[in-house]
């Protein structure tokens, strides 16, 4: 039995998504994305199907990576990197609190697996020293 935590599980590659970050620096650089910015990556991109951009920007803008982005941000941009909007005080404030949520689950989840491997470990103690006798 080792100590360390087996990894976390990979996602599945979503290819819509990696098509974004390999062609439009804006989800490389995960900047805040322009409000309805979807209109125009279907534009630019009109065989890209619907439902995966969906998911694509679903899985893009809940990222902790981007909602940090969201949360300091002042500035929304279009694909191009050209300024589209603003990022209000009550987004950054809502992609603040949504990382906060997320590491506190996070924090209680660890908690948790640490107090189980204790426990798995005081058990295995017990179970050697009456296995003794």
């Amino acid at each position: 039995m080792t100590d360390t935590a087996p990894a976390a599980p990979r996602r599945p590659k979503n290819t819509a998504l990696e098509t974004l970050i390999a062609t439009f620096a804006v989800f490389r650089d995960c900047q805040p994305l322009a409000i309805g910015i979807h209109k125009t990556i279907r534009e630019r991109l009109p065989d890209m199907n619907a439902s995966q951009l969906r998911h694509a920007l679903k899985i893009h803008t809940a990222s902790t990576r981007y909602l940090k982005a969201l949360s300091q941000g002042e500035t929304r941009f279009e694909l191009d990197g050209t300024v589209a909007g603003i990022v209000t005080p009550e987004q950054q404030k809502q992609a603040l609190d949504t990382l906060r949520e997320r590491f506190r689950k996070h924090a209680e989840r660890r908690k948790a697996e640490l107090q189980a491997q204790e426990h798995q470990q005081k058990l295995l103690k017990l179970v050697e020293t009456f296995n003794t006798r």
